[in-house]
């Protein structure tokens, strides 16, 4: 699997689209909220950097739909409440939106940033008058954030929601996790050591990019999906995908995949927990670590309070549609698209019943970085 080339949501404003599939992840933005709000706060208050004629604020692994533009918003109320409160004149905004090359970007340019940029101008004469200008930025960066993507100390706020668990490749030497699609039970131990490995490379080269490409004092918050446990294989971080394996192969017993495709497939993902985390921010030293705690966004799509004793079958096909939003491209990919429908209608069966057992949430790492070095 060429990661680069296949590693996208669906794209559009369809019904399996992620534009349309994506609240458990508009979730997870809204819960870090706070955190992005404290670390624009703390920005603006660091005097070489809060007075600048322009700000550069960046969303890495933006992805398409109403999510993309969610955090930058959020960023840009906070200094515009800022300069208000203080008296300050406002900074130009730039506004970089990254991800991969296939991500579509023409849904985020062309369907919604023209009624974001009106919000944003009506808020701005809501705040200064009608007579008040404002000046923000807003350019695409389809690239590897697992390389430089801006100009040395050019940065001042980096987010990244979502993004972080999706790794450069699928790991080398995992040819021994037959049946699985990823980190699994039964996975051998040379397996999951060759995840974390990736994920150590990978994540370490993402620090060492955005060190170099923030401002001293610059600031970064990262939502990652992750685990508590220590266990990689742990049932809170790799359910959703043993779900999906569990479909795939009722599919190989049926006749309908062949056994040797779905043993060649593996998902470029890794899910850290706390500690991991904090060590690569520490073995690699630029940063400085501001906060850094878990949070959990429940898997159920609609309900902010997931009752088991009311989980409907609907449960389960609306959670399908936010896995297919998202992983159906790589399906594709490797299995064709003639079997998509099918793989999703299985999956979408099981999990109302896994919820009522086990009322699942994902887990999530959310930490808050200061460039010091």
């Amino acid at each position: 699997m060429e990661v680069m080339q296949v590693l996208h949501m669906n794209g559009g404003m369809g019904e399996t689209s992620y534009a349309n599939n994506s609240l458990l992840q508009r979730k997870a933005i809204l819960m870090t909220k706070p955190i992005i709000e404290a670390a624009a706060t703390a920005l603006f208050s660091t005097a070489d950097t809060a007075f600048h004629a322009s700000l550069a604020i960046a969303d890495l692994g933006c992805s398409s739909g109403p999510n993309a533009l969610f955090a930058m918003s959020e960023i840009i109320t906070v200094m515009i409440n800022l300069c208000k409160a203080t008296n300050h004149e406002l900074p130009e905004f730039q506004v970089f939106l990254n991800d991969l090359p296939g991500n579509d970007f023409n849904t985020i340019f062309a369907g919604l940033l023209p009624r974001f940029q009106e919000k944003l101008s009506e808020q701005m004469k809501g705040k200064y008058g009608a007579s008040a200008t404002f000046s923000c930025f807003f350019n695409g960066v389809p690239s590897s954030f697992y390389g430089r993507l801006f100009a040395r100390e050019s940065m001042h706020l980096i987010h990244s929601s979502y993004s972080l668990h999706w790794l450069s490749q699928v790991p080398i030497g995992i040819e021994g996790n037959k049946g699985n699609i990823y980190i699994a039970r039964s996975s051998p131990p040379g397996v999951i050591r060759a995840y974390y490995e990736q994920f150590q490379r990978d994540f370490s080269m993402f620090l060492e990019c955005r060190g170099q490409e923030l401002v001293m004092g610059g600031r970064m918050v990262l939502t990652i999906p992750g685990r508590r446990s220590d266990d990689p294989s742990s049932k809170e971080c790799c359910s959703i995908w043993e779900l999906l394996a569990i479909a795939l192969n009722e599919m190989v017993s049926k006749g309908l995949i062949e056994e040797e495709k779905l043993d060649s497939f593996n998902i470029p993902n890794y899910t850290p927990s706390p500690k991991e985390v904090r060590l690569e921010v520490q073995k690699q030293g630029s940063f400085s670590i501001d906060y850094l705690e878990v949070s959990e966004v429940n898997l159920s799509i609609f309900d902010s309070d997931f009752n088991p004793n009311v989980a409907s079958e609907d449960e389960g096909y609306n959670l399908a549609k936010c896995v297919r939003a998202v992983a159906e491209p790589m399906l594709v990919d490797h299995f064709g698209e003639e079997i998509i429908d099918e793989v999703f209608k299985r999956f979408g069966a099981q999990p109302a019943a896994h919820m009522l057992k086990e009322n699942p949430a994902l887990v999530n790492v959310v930490i808050s970085l200061k460039k010091i070095a």
